[in-house]
This record gives C-alpha cells, structure tokens and sequence, in this order.
C-alpha cells in the first residue's frame, strides 16, 4: 500500500469551511497558528506518517508483539522503537501540550488532523502516544503542581508514555464493580494491589517508563462508582527501582496486533493520588472524553486509508464491459470503477469520510474555544457543543471506519479478502474501535441519557439553532429541503425522547443507537451543504481547481440522495418503541 495523505482535502475542511486559519490564531495563546504554520506541520506531518509509520504497518501486523514471561516485558515489532522515536523527536507527542511544561500549545484541532494521519498510515503505531495524550489531559486537570512538574515533561516530549487503566476481568463499564484497592502509606503515598485488562500499551520498549493512571478504592471508599479514586503509578520510581506493576500477558487479538495490550497486575504498587479521594471518575472522564475522540479519528483514519487502496484497485481492475457500452475499447475489459455497484461502493466511503472529516474537526476546533475564547459565554457555548457530539464522533466514525473498509474490501473481491492487500487488515483492526472507549452502544446511551438533558437540553437546543439559523440564510443552502426534512425528523425523535424515555428509560435505551445515527446523519448532511457552498463560491470567484470543487457538488448529492434517506427508517425505528425489543422473555430467544 502506498498511503498518500489527502492534504487537500485536509485543508479544505479546516481553511475554507471551518475558516480554521482565522478562527484559532484569534485564541489566546494560539496566535502562533498561522495557516503558514499549520501548512508547514501538516506537510511534514505527512512525510512522517507516509515514509515512517504506514511501511510498518504490514510488517508490524504480521509480527505482532511477543511478551518474555520470565522478565514479564513485551518488545514492540522490529523498526516501530526508531519510529517512535522519529515521531517523538520531531515534536508530535508535544504537538497540544501546555508550553509550561514543554509542549508546543497549539491548538488541538491541528493535533487532531495529524492523528487522522497517523491512525491511517500505522494504528497500532499511534495508540501508544494516542494514550499518553489523555494522561497528560487528566494530569493537567487534576493533578497536583508536585505531580504535574515531574511526570508532564517526560509525558509531552514523549520519552515516557501513559496508560489508562480502567477494566478488571469481572468488570468492563460498569466500572463501580472495580475491586482495585489503594492503601495510604505513611510517605503519603498509596500501595495500589489489583488486576486490570485491556490496557493498551500496559508494557512495551518504546520509551524509558510508563506511567499508570488506575482506578482503585480507598479502605473507607463508598459503594459504587462514587466510592472511585484515581492513582498515578509509574513503572520505575525515583531513584530507578521497579515498580510492582507488570505485564501478565497479552490479549490475543482479532487486529491491532501490533499495540501491546496488556494483562496488568499491580502487587502493592506505589502510587499517588490524583484529585480528590472519590471522585477519580471526574478526573478519569477528561482522559475518558479525549480518548473518545481520538477513537473517532482512528475510525476516520482507517476509512480514508481502505478508500485509496479500493478506489486505486477500481480504476485499474480489468472486469466485464460497461453496461453503457465498452468504455476502455482498446483494453480486454474494462475497469470495474465502470460499474453502478462499484461505484455505489466508492461512492459511500468517499461521502462518509469527507463528512465525517468535516464533523470531527468541527468537534476539534469547538474544543479548543471551549478551553481558550475569551469570554465565558463563548466558553459555554462551545464546551456545550464538544459534550453532545464526543459521543456521535466516537460511535458514528468507528461504525462507518469499519463499514467502509468492508466495502472496500467488497469492492475488491477476493482480491480484498487476501493478505496480498492491505484492506483485510484494515476491516481487522478497525472493529476494536466501535468496542473500547466505551461501546458505541454506550456511546449512544451517554448521549441520549446525559447530553440530551444536559442544563436544561441547552447542547441540543444550541445544535438545533444552528442548523436553523443556517437553514434560513438568505437566498438558500445547497441541499437545503434535503437539509430541512432530515433536521425536522431529528428535531421529531427528540422530542419522541423527551415524552417518552424520561419516564421510561428502556424507551430511551431501545432508541438510543438509531438515534445517535439519525443525529450523525443531519449533522452531517449540515457540513455537506455547508462544503458545496464553499465549492460555489470558489467556482463563481473563478477557481481553476474544476474537478476537485465539482466533485464536491457530486458526492454532496450522493450523500444526500443516498445516504440521508435512512433518517426516515431511523426515525420510523424509534417511534415504534420498546415494544416489539423487550417482549420477548429471555427463555424465547
């Protein structure tokens, strides 16, 4: 596979729809985000992720991770230390980082747009600074100054990693059933004894040390999940010593082969405690809600990488003639991109993943007001905006990342189907990511049981008038009835939510997952009319870029003709209810 990164499409989304270059040096604290800045980043961004990450991302499936049970290590596959190495150096890992603790402070979106990159070209590769983003997040929050001056620096500049470390064998999201104790010492510290599983980069070679953020209970902690602390415990201490906590072993996966997942066993580990007793869900959620996030580029990435290898096959597969007439007549056949399913095919990445990219660094760009504008108002608003659609770019990204690798892998036959292409690794390592970081299930649970009430419903009621307001521009919207009806139908099953699943909570579970992609769907179909009108303006101020606006305008009515059309099965899906979900009893199934 040759993965070129789509840098125009790139800047497109982030200049000229998102007015990304104006936006964000108008922060505090980001003026030096200049498009000629963020121009310069990206391109060697793409140099790395095309030339350094994507030639390992063959080799580093097929070798996978190997754990030494006598000295309970893990060692990464063969060439992925120099290109950790390589990534860090060059300042990726520091990339968002508070300055005063050595990080770059740039804005989170252009972080965002260089993860898309890297989950494409290599995401085994990427999850191990992908983590350590969220542990720096949390770290910055709530820890204290004795913490943070210690353990930020190595963090940022990417000589040491974090983890997160959340799951037990008898517990997954149910996270108050955590049996992980914390014992205070008389040094202030804690003796943290307990077992977790599922920890991505838990133990690997990559950097000097790994630094644990745990979730365990006080003696005197409540039942449930109010009774959760959270614990920074580093693999080596101070002055060199081991720490007690060690790789058990590693999952045997479906994908993903080469990010060490790790069985961690902590046998009286010292910690210390970060935040309040208690509350380390709080704290844990910051790095929670990043994560989250990052999972949604990882689904975009994955996407965007499937559709270059199956759209590059249907331009040079040979197979059966047009069913307009032979369209290569010199050739033997001719090229399947020829015919309606293939394109049908292609077609659905390409609309899905434009829109996608559109929604995600919207997401992005409202995090980075949310943290930096100038007013409390602003703040708010966009704060407000992050916190309703985080659980739709996990759960919408990670499902259609999956979904367009599949079609690729369709598209491509039994050609697809083999190990002499890329894309059987792509469907195999983008399924994890509709599972970890929360379900998408659960994703649409938060969103339909948090968001959606959240101070008075004021996300939603902001999203809607922002549609709306959009809706009643002057002279019309691209695609705007298409645009009218689909908000019209979410604005109905929202309202179906709030008369019937605040009363009834297994009404607003049987809902939920439709819901979410209901949601996705307009919210998406708001950037697509969004982006043809930016190709209009292009092409009426005389672009000579024809065929990259024009295409612009074609895949918008796919999406619109093709695609938005599932809003009315979604919408018809919820109003039925919970009826015909919960009737049966369990012996009947």
């Amino acid at each position: 596979m040759t993965y070129r990164a789509p840098l125009r499409e790139m800047q497109f989304v982030l200049y000229e729809v998102l007015n990304g270059d104006t936006v964000l040096p108008e922060l505090p604290g980001c003026e030096d985000a200049t498009r000629e800045i963020m121009d310069a980043m990206l391109t060697e961004g793409a140099k790395l992720a095309e030339n350094v990450l994507a030639p390992l991302n063959t080799s580093g499936d097929r070798e996978g991770c190997h754990y030494d049970t006598e000295s309970k290590t893990v060692k990464t596959p063969e060439g992925f230390p120099d290109a950790y190495r390589q990534f860090a150096e060059a300042g990726w890992t520091a990339l968002a980082g508070p300055v005063e603790y050595g990080g770059q402070g740039l804005p989170h979106t252009l972080n965002t747009l260089a993860e898309e990159m890297v989950c494409s070209a290599n995401l085994s590769l990427g999850m191990y600074p992908g983590l350590t983003h969220g542990a720096v997040n949390a770290l910055t929050s709530y820890g204290s100054d004795e913490l943070k001056e210690k353990y930020l620096p190595k963090l940022i500049s990417g000589e040491w990693s974090g983890t997160m470390c959340l799951t037990e064998p008898q517990c997954g999201t149910d996270l108050g059933l955590i049996r992980t104790k914390a014992e205070p010492q008389a040094d202030g510290s804690y003796a943290i004894t307990g077992n977790k599983i599922w920890i991505t980069g838990g133990e690997h070679d990559l950097v000097d040390n790994i630094v644990h953020l745990v979730l365990a209970k006080l003696p005197d902690a409540p039942g449930g999940s109010k009774g959760i602390s959270l614990f920074l415990v580093p693999k080596f201490l101070d002055d060199g010593s081991r720490n007690p906590a060690f790789c058990g072993g590693l999952e045997h996966k479906m994908g993903i082969k080469a990010s060490a997942t790790c069985v961690m066993n902590f046998e009286g580990a010292k910690g210390w405690l970060i935040g309040e007793p208690h509350k380390g869900l709080q704290a844990m959620f910051v790095m929670m809600n990043s994560a989250r996030l990052m999972v949604g580029l990882q689904g975009l990435g994955i996407a965007e990488a499937a559709y270059q290898v199956s759209r590059d096959f249907a331009k040079e597969r040979l197979q059966s003639r047009s069913l307009a007439g032979p369209q290569a007549p010199e050739k033997a056949a001719d090229p399947i991109i020829v015919h309606p399913d293939v394109r049908r095919m292609l077609l659905r990445q390409k609309a899905t993943i434009e829109g996608g990219r559109a929604l995600a660094y919207f997401t992005s760009m409202q995090l980075d007001i949310a943290h930096k504008a100038a007013t409390e108002e602003e703040r708010q608003q966009a704060d407000d905006m992050v916190q309703l659609l985080t659980p739709i770019v996990k759960a919408f990204l990670t499902d259609e990342g999956f979904f367009c690798a599949n079609d690729g892998l369709q598209l491509m036959g039994g050609s697809g189907f083999t190990q002499d292409w890329p894309v059987e690794q792509f469907v195999r390592d983008s399924r994890i990511t509709r599972i970890y970081e929360g379900t998408n299930g659960i994703q649409a649970l938060d969103l339909v049981g948090r968001k959606l009430g959240h101070a008075g419903g004021r996300a939603v009621k902001s999203f809607f008038a922002m549609l709306d307001n959009y809706i009643k521009t002057e002279g019309g919207v691209p695609f705007g009835d298409e645009l009218k009806a689909a908000t019209g139908r979410l604005q109905k099953a929202t309202m179906w939510l709030m008369q019937n699943g605040m009363g009834d909570r297994e009404q607003a579970g049987s809902a939920a997952t439709p819901y979410l992609r209901l949601f996705a769907l307009t919210a998406i179909a708001y950037f697509w009319s969004r982006m043809v009108a930016t190709a209009e303006q292009a092409l009426a101020d005389g672009s000579t870029e024809t065929d990259f606006y024009a295409a612009k305008k074609e895949t918008a009515a796919f999406y619109m003709h093709k695609l938005l059309p599932q809003t009315l099965s979604l919408l018809a899906e919820i109003e039925t209810g919970k009826d015909s979900l919960m009737g049966m009893t369990a012996d009947q199934f």
